[in-house]
């Protein structure tokens, strides 16, 4: 069951990659969780701890769910067809 979460989780941020409402950083991630304007946040898997807890924090008050992928944070760059590691990213309604 949560590798079918999993594989819809990671279609769902592949269209909203394709449609530009990801957000990507964690400045900006942090900065749209006060805002309330993200649906999901998602983790690459050596995300680091205190930027890890910042980020479950602030998606907690907000209500949005934080999905670790499997992903580490180059991987997760390649992915979303950048051309930098991304440790974290957010996606909009």
């Amino acid at each position: 069951m949560a590798t079918e979460n999993l594989e819809n989780d990671m279609k769902d941020l592949k269209v909203k990659l394709q449609d530009g409402r990801t957000v990507v950083g964690k400045d900006r991630v942090l900065k749209h969780l006060r805002e309330k304007k993200l649906a999901k946040v998602f983790l690459a898997s050596n995300c680091p701890k205190d930027l890890k807890e910042d980020v479950v924090n602030f998606a907690r008050m907000a209500k949005v769910p934080v999905i670790e992928l499997a992903l580490n944070n180059e991987e997760l760059g390649l992915f979303c067809k950048k051309n930098f590691f991304i440790t974290v990213l957010g996606t909009k309604e």
